[in-house]
């Protein structure tokens, strides 16, 4: 068989984030329970002498490339936009620790696509990020799908 499945796993991780010269809440540091589904597409290997046999990647690939590239830099981390200058990123990671400085507005929708990136890059041959949803919340996430920003 030579069809493409899509494939997907979920992760889960707790973060806090501050937003830089934001007009609500979320100017204070607050975290949230992170869940992310990672879809990749494929065509399964069909070779009854590899071990990987039906496989589109096997689950445990994948899961080490999220852990490393986000789970394990994430986890338990404030993340802060660098726009907040050296002093007050110098005064975070002094409060709190684990302190990710990212050069975006580390909101729900830029970290999706920072994450979809990251993920990409590691994905061997053959292999296509479909897309990525990132709940924040219970009720709010947001999507990244491949077919949307391939002109990009």
């Amino acid at each position: 068989m030579s069809t493409i499945v899509r494939v997907t796993k979920e992760f889960s991780f707790e973060m806090a984030h501050v937003l830089w010269n934001y007009d609500g809440p979320c100017r204070n540091v607050h975290g949230h329970s992170y869940r992310l589904f990672v879809t990749i597409t494929g065509i399964p290997v069909n070779d009854p002498e590899n071990p990987k046999n039906g496989m589109v990647m096997d689950f445990t690939d994948l899961k080490k490339i999220v852990r490393r590239e986000i789970v394990e830099v994430f986890d338990h981390a404030v993340v802060v936009n660098s726009r907040f200058g050296k002093e007050k990123t110098a005064l975070f990671s002094e409060l709190f620790g684990n302190t990710v400085l990212v050069d975006y507005q580390p909101t729900c929708e830029n970290l999706v696509s920072d994450f979809a990136m990251k993920i990409t890059s590691c994905l061997p041959a053959g292999i296509r990020l479909h897309n990525l949803k990132l709940h924040e919340t219970a009720t709010s996430f947001a999507e990244w799908f491949a077919d949307d920003n391939s002109a990009c």
